[in-house]
């Protein structure tokens, strides 16, 4: 029996493009809500709103997308709801895309991040739901730009 391709997502940027293969199989809620929010145009126009170097980029709040509004919205936006958390034995190694959320396991909603660096501090702690298999240069260039 062959095997069915692993479910994939683009982010693009103005640094280029990262592909990202989705994990069905460990956090299928969290794929879900992602698939539908991208097809829905959620993530259309938002930014990588937390950068911290050695650590990893943020994305994802829908506050970001006016940039006229005040910087101090930026990483409290999100769909109106939340998921429940289902964190799973993907180690959060260099690549790997999870779920942000509050100090409450259950509030993620739509804000993701992608591990810039091996971070084995926050497995199973946060979910992750997908790695970067193509554009890893791309979040170094995020994450190596200057923010004010």
């Amino acid at each position: 029996m062959a095997s069915v391709p692993a479910p994939r997502a683009v982010v693009e940027t103005r640094f280029g493009e990262m592909e990202i293969e989705l994990l069905p199989d460990k956090a299928p809620g969290h794929v879900k809500n992602f698939v539908d929010l991208a097809g829905k145009g959620f993530y259309d126009g938002t930014t990588f709103h937390r950068v911290i170097p050695g650590f990893m980029i943020q994305g994802g709040d829908p506050n970001t997308k006016d940039r006229n509004a005040s910087r101090d919205r930026h990483g409290t936006g999100g769909p109106g709801y939340t998921i429940k958390a289902e964190f799973n034995d993907v180690a959060h190694k260099r690549g790997v895309v999870s779920m942000a959320r509050s100090n409450e396991p259950d509030s993620a909603g739509s804000q993701f991040f992608i591990c810039v660096k091996d971070s084995p501090f926050l497995d199973r702690q946060y979910t992750a739901f997908g790695r970067v298999v193509r554009g890893m240069e791309v979040a170094d260039k995020i994450v190596g730009e200057s923010c004010d």
